[in-house]
C-alpha cells in the first residue's frame, strides 16, 4: 500500500524559501543532507542548482501549517480531577535506521516512548484513584436521584 505524498516547500524549516526542506520532507531525508547535496551541486555544476531552487521557489506551494486545520478529536475532561485527554498527548515517534533518514535515533525514540508511557501511567492512576474514591460514589448516588 503506497502513501500519496504531496511536494511542498516548507519555509518554516527552511533558511531562504524552504525548497530544500520540502525535498527533505518528501523523500524522508535529513535536512542537513539535502543542503549539503545542494551546495555541492552548486559548486560542481555551476548555475543549474540555484536556477532549479529559484524555479522550485516559484512553482511549489507553501506547506499548509499544522495549526491551521486542527484535527477534530474529542477530548475528555474531568474538572478538578487532574486528568485530561487531548490530541496534544498523541505523539508519533519515527525511528531512523540510516543516518540520512529523517527521524530520531533509537535511543532518543526509546526515551520519548518511555516518557509517553510514564505520562499515561500517571493519568491512569489518577483516573483509578478518582473512580475508587468516595467522592465518585457520592456523585454517582446523587446522579441516580
Amino acid at each position: 500500500m503506497s502513501i500519496k505524498r504531496e511536494f511542498f516547500r516548507d519555509p518554516e524549516k527552511g533558511k531562504i524559501a524552504g525548497v530544500c526542506a520540502g525535498i527533505a520532507d518528501y523523500f524522508g531525508w535529513e535536512l542537513w543532507l539535502v543542503r549539503i547535496i545542494f551546495v555541492s551541486g552548486t559548486l560542481l555544476t555551476g548555475g543549474f542548482f540555484p536556477m532549479a531552487y529559484i524555479i522550485g521557489w516559484f512553482i511549489l506551494d507553501k506547506k499548509p501549517s499544522a495549526h491551521a486545520a486542527p484535527t477534530a478529536k474529542p477530548t475528555t475532561k474531568a474538572k478538578g480531577k487532574g486528568w485530561v485527554s487531548s490530541a496534544a498527548d498523541d505523539v508519533k515517534v519515527e525511528v531512523k535506521s540510516k543516518i540520512w533518514q529523517a527521524g530520531e535515533p533509537p535511543k532518543q525514540a526509546f526515551r520519548d516512548i518511555n516518557s509517553s508511557f510514564s505520562k499515561l501511567e500517571n493519568r491512569l492512576r489518577k483516573v483509578e484513584t478518582y473512580v475508587t474514591s468516595s467522592e465518585y460514589q457520592l456523585n454517582r448516588e446523587i446522579n441516580r436521584l
